[in-house]
């Protein structure tokens, strides 16, 4: 599975991501998890399986789940306390089951 996260820059989200590599490691789930700013987001799609949109660019949220859908992959918003708390396990689990719907 892989999974990315688009944030504004593709910096503030770095943090987030070794949480969510530091879950993965703990849970035994093969992944990888990488973080892209929202101008590489066609780029990115078509080489990950699951996009994670950070609480700060919700604006191009529904832009960018229909362009998922598109493509047959998965996208979802981060809950902003869960990412403002840097709660990597629960934003895993979130891909996971984002990951199992396709």
């Amino acid at each position: 599975m892989k999974i990315f996260l688009c944030c504004s820059a593709g910096m503030s989200t770095s943090m987030l991501v070794n949480k969510m590599k530091s879950s993965a490691t703990e849970k035994g789930v093969s992944c990888e998890i990488n973080a892209y700013s929202i101008s590489e987001f066609e780029e990115r799609l078509s080489e990950n399986d699951v996009c994670l949109v950070a609480p700060q660019v919700k604006f191009k949220f529904e832009q960018f789940k229909q362009r998922a859908e598109e493509e047959g992959k998965a996208c979802d918003l981060i809950d902003m306390l869960n990412y403002g708390m840097m709660k990597g396990d629960v934003i895993l689990d979130q891909a996971i089951k984002l990951y199992k719907s396709l």
